[in-house]
């Protein structure tokens, strides 16, 4: 921790800040989220349709809106769409906790969501632009303070919502309004380098920019192959704690169990992280250590494929133990994996964008995996509903498994035929109609060839 608290004091004032503002903001969302299914249903008596469209639509205007908050960080700043997601984020979350009817309530969901499309690209563009070439060791701390704020959230909310709900919102929506305070007053503006650059076309109209960025092969290509990273990472909150109250029931012992998922991967983030990085950095090239990560993911699945050819005990004890150890185990491999994966895959963005408008690279390659989350999820609760039926327990392991196979191999795949090298920042790598030299069939140079080097 100390080497942690070391490396984030090398860094600008501003990187410190954006990293303290993530911390703040899972802190405050974390701490709220969580338990609104339970006050709408419960304290609100509403029906599960209308819970799970007031979810449902913070959901769809975050991911939804990405690419439109990315667009507009680059367009005006980042400073400007980070202040007003905050901003956004208090009168929707003190809403939540104040109104009653269904439209308000769906509208304040809404507003809290797009809140986070704003924010979301740029904070990350930001931090990209001013970690410059340590951006790579930037976004491994970003991760440790993104998931210490999913820690600690849910246990302020615990006790919050313990008093009263509209309290937990009330003192969620006072947290991003003192956050949004700090940041008009102490981030520092931002534009991003290349946003105004009439000779690459960046002043050319929004949906111009768009097709250029679609047009960006292998972006997209690797947007692609990460939906499986997002979709095996999600499986904490979906496979996992589903698995651990299948063996371990619904009372006291499957809340303990399921909290300890999400405890053990969050410590080994915020203790590990930093140290993961550095040893990945000096072995491997960025595309290398994507494809480890993936591989990594999947094989968080084999202790529980392994499971499934375990009679499960009679006894309490020994079921209890069947219940809790396996899904913890993979908890583990997969935060592993992605410790591995994320602060690569965030550089990568950035690279393969040519380092222009990536706020909306960011925005589009959000959407794109929320999509892919969805659709994911959707799949594998499928997969979970079929193999109970069928009494086979092991297809769905089985089948993420596979996934973090073949999403690795993709990604080996781009990375070994150059997909994944840095494009060259000047105006002739990519024209006005945001055309790369790698569309054009023509040789993209990896800057430098060693490990170290790479990704910089």
């Amino acid at each position: 921790m100390r080497t942690t608290l070391a490396q984030v004091r090398s860094y600008d004032r501003s990187v410190q800040l954006l990293l303290v503002n993530q911390f703040t903001i899972n802190l405050g969302f974390y701490m709220l989220m969580p338990y609104l299914a339970q006050h709408l249903s419960g304290t609100l008596g509403l029906a599960g349709w209308l819970v799970g469209l007031v979810l449902g639509v913070r959901n769809f205007s975050q991911q939804g809106m990405f690419l439109v908050g990315g667009t507009l960080a680059d367009r005006f700043g980042y400073k400007p769409l980070i202040v007003a997601g905050c901003v956004l984020r208090t009168v929707g979350f003190a809403a939540l906790g104040l109104v009653d009817s269904v439209p308000a309530l769906v509208a304040a969901s809404a507003a809290a969501g797009f809140a986070g499309a704003l924010f979301n690209p740029a904070v990350r563009a930001y931090l990209a632009a001013d970690a410059g070439e340590r951006r790579v060791e930037a976004f491994a701390l970003f991760n440790v303070f993104y998931q210490a704020g999913i820690l600690l959230g849910p246990l302020v909310g615990m006790v919050l919502t313990g008093f009263d709900f509209r309290f937990t919102c009330l003192v969620s929506a006072a947290i991003f309004a003192l956050l949004s305070a700090v940041q008009i007053r102490a981030l520092p503006a931002r534009k991003a380098d290349h946003a105004v650059d009439a000779d690459a076309g960046d002043r050319k109209s929004v949906p111009a920019q768009w097709r250029g960025i679609v047009r960006n092969r292998a972006f997209l290509l690797f947007a692609m192959a990460m939906i499986g990273s997002y979709v095996l990472s999600f499986q904490v909150y979906l496979a996992l704690p589903l698995e651990v109250r299948r063996l371990g029931g619904e009372g006291e012992f499957g809340t303990a169990a399921v909290a300890l998922l999400f405890a053990a991967s969050g410590l080994l983030t915020i203790f590990g992280q930093t140290r993961v990085t550095a040893w990945c950095k000096a072995r491997l090239e960025p595309g290398q250590a994507l494809a480890w990560g993936l591989l990594g993911m999947g094989l968080a699945f084999v202790p529980l494929l392994a499971a499934t050819v375990v009679p499960v005990p009679d006894e309490q004890v020994g079921r209890r133990l069947l219940a809790a150890l396996p899904p913890t185990l993979a908890a583990l491999l997969l935060a592993m994996g992605t410790m591995i994966a994320y602060p690569f895959e965030m550089d990568t963005i950035v690279r393969l964008s040519g380092d222009r408008l990536v706020a909306t690279h960011y925005g589009l390659y959000n959407t794109i995996c929320g999509i892919g989350i969805t659709l994911g999820n959707l799949l594998t609760g499928a997969a979970l509903d079929a193999a109970r039926a069928a009494g086979m327990s092991a297809l769905p392991w089985l089948v993420l498994f596979v996934l973090g196979v073949v999403c690795a191999a993709f990604l080996h795949g781009l990375y070994r035929a150059g997909l994944m090298a840095t494009m060259a920042a000047e105006p002739a790598s990519v024209t006005a109609e945001g055309t790369s030299l790698l569309q054009r069939g023509e040789q993209v140079e990896v800057a430098g060839n060693s490990p170290g080097m790479v990704g910089r």
